[in-house]
C-alpha cells in the first residue's frame, strides 16, 4: 500500500490553465474523495496521478516513487471508469483476466485472483457472461474485479457510479465503502455528487476553478467550511445566505441587519464580525438550523418570513420563503400545519450561523 503526494500540481492546455497549484497528501490506506462542479479539475488531477494525462508543472509521488514520467502501467495503480470500458466479445471472467495475462500471469495465480475478487464482489455465477447480459449494477461490480486482481497499491476511480440509477447508486457506495475495508487500500475517488462524496470519503477535497477549496473530514467541511463555496456546495438542500449590515448595538455586542432580518449577533462570532462594524458581509445558515419560533426563543433571533412553495418529503417538509428580498429554505417536522403565503415566525440556531466576507467569500 503507499500514500499518494502531490507538490504544486498543474495543469494547462495551451493557454488554459486548468489545474493551479494542488498540494495534498493522500494517506496510506486512506479513502479520499475529489468532489466539485462540472469543469472544476478534479479528473484532470485524476487522470495525472494515473498518468493518462501529462504534468506541466509540479510531482506525483506514490509511495516514494516520482511517477511524474513512468506510464500507467508502471505505476501500481488500477483505475474504475465510469463507463465500465468492457469488452463485449469477452465473458467477464476473460474480462478480469486480461489484464493479468497481458502481464504473463501464471494461470492458476490467474484463476486464483479472479475467483477471489469474484466471491468479494458476489458475481462468481456471472463469471460465464458477457457483458451484454449483465445489469448495470452487475457490470460495474465486474469493472470494479477487474482493478481489484490487480492488487494495486492505489485505486482510482473517476466518477464509477454515474450510470447507474438512484437506488442502485446508493447500493453501490454501501459496497464501495465495504470493499475499500476489506481490501485496505488506498482510493482516490472523483464524484460531482456531493452526497457520494460525504458518505464514502475519510477526508474530503472540495475543488472550484482549479484549485482545492477545502479539505477535511466530511463532518468537518459540512460544519466549518472556509468559505461561502464549500458552505454552499455542500449540504442539500444548501446553505442559506443573506446580505446583512453589521451595526454596532448601544447594548454591547452587534447586530446583523436588512430589510428583512435584524439579529443579534451570537457572542462566539462578535469578535469575527467586530472588523466588519458598518460594512456589509454574509450570513449563512443551513436549513436545518431554522425553525418555526415559539416562546422559548429569543426575540432578537426571530424574524418574519412568508411561505411561498412547501415540499413534503415524508420525513422532513421544506418551506421555500421570501425574507425582505432574500429567498431561504427551512427544513421541518413534516406535520407542521403550514400553507402558502402564510406569514411565519421563523427562530435560528445561534450555534449554527456562519459569517462570510463579501469580497473574498472567506468565512470570517
Amino acid at each position: 500500500m503507499a500514500q499518494v503526494l502531490i507538490q504544486s500540481l498543474n495543469k494547462k492546455f495551451d493557454e488554459v490553465h486548468v489545474v493551479k497549484d494542488v498540494n495534498l497528501e493522500i494517506r496510506d490506506k486512506e479513502f479520499m474523495v475529489f468532489v466539485g462542479p462540472s469543469g472544476c479539475g478534479k479528473t484532470t488531477t485524476l487522470r495525472m496521478i494515473a498518468g493518462l494525462e501529462s504534468i506541466t508543472s509540479g510531482q506525483v509521488m506514490i509511495g516514494d516513487t516520482v511517477v511524474n514520467t513512468l506510464p500507467p502501467m508502471d505505476r501500481d495503480i488500477a483505475m474504475v471508469f465510469q463507463n465500465y470500458a468492457l469488452y463485449p466479445h469477452m465473458t467477464v471472467y476473460d474480462n478480469m483476466a486480461f489484464g493479468l495475462k497481458m502481464r504473463k500471469f501464471a494461470k492458476d495465480d490467474i484463476r486464483r485472483r479472479v475467483q477471489d475478487a469474484a466471491d468479494i464482489l458476489d458475481i462468481r455465477d456471472y463469471l460465464h457472461r458477457k457483458p451484454r447480459q449483465l445489469s448495470g449494477g452487475q457490470r460495474q461490480r465486474v469493472a470494479l474485479g477487474r482493478a481489484i486482481v490487480r492488487h494495486p497499491r492505489v485505486f482510482l476511480f473517476d466518477e464509477p457510479l454515474s450510470n447507474l440509477d438512484a437506488k442502485l447508486r446508493v447500493q453501490m457506495r454501501i459496497e464501495l465503502r465495504k470493499l475499500h475495508e476489506r481490501l485496505g487500500t488506498t482510493a482516490v475517488y472523483v464524484t460531482h455528487d456531493q452526497v457520494e462524496a460525504m458518505t464514502l470519503g475519510d477526508r474530503v477535497v472540495v475543488m472550484r476553478d482549479g484549485r482545492v477549496q477545502q479539505v477535511g473530514e466530511p463532518l468537518e467541511l459540512y460544519y466549518q467550511p472556509a468559505n461561502r463555496f464549500v458552505a454552499g456546495f455542500l449540504g442539500s438542500p444548501a446553505m442559506n445566505f443573506a446580505t446583512v449590515r453589521i451595526e454596532a448595538d448601544p447594548g454591547g455586542g452587534f447586530v446583523a441587519a436588512n430589510e428583512g432580518l435584524r439579529l443579534t449577533v451570537p457572542p462566539r462570532l462578535t469578535d469575527r464580525v467586530g472588523p466588519y462594524a458598518g460594512r456589509e458581509l454574509t450570513l449563512g445558515i443551513r436549513p436545518e438550523d431554522l425553525h418555526i419560533a415559539d416562546a422559548s426563543d429569543p426575540p432578537d433571533l426571530v424574524f418574519d418570513a412568508v411561505v411561498e412553495v412547501i415540499e413534503r418529503l415524508g420525513s422532513e417538509a421544506l418551506l421555500v420563503m421570501r425574507v425582505g428580498k432574500d429567498a431561504m429554505v427551512a427544513s421541518v417536522e413534516p406535520t407542521v400545519p403550514a400553507r402558502m403565503r402564510d406569514r411565519l415566525r421563523i427562530a435560528i440556531n445561534p450555534e449554527r450561523l456562519h459569517a462570510f466576507d463579501m469580497e473574498t467569500g472567506a468565512a470570517v
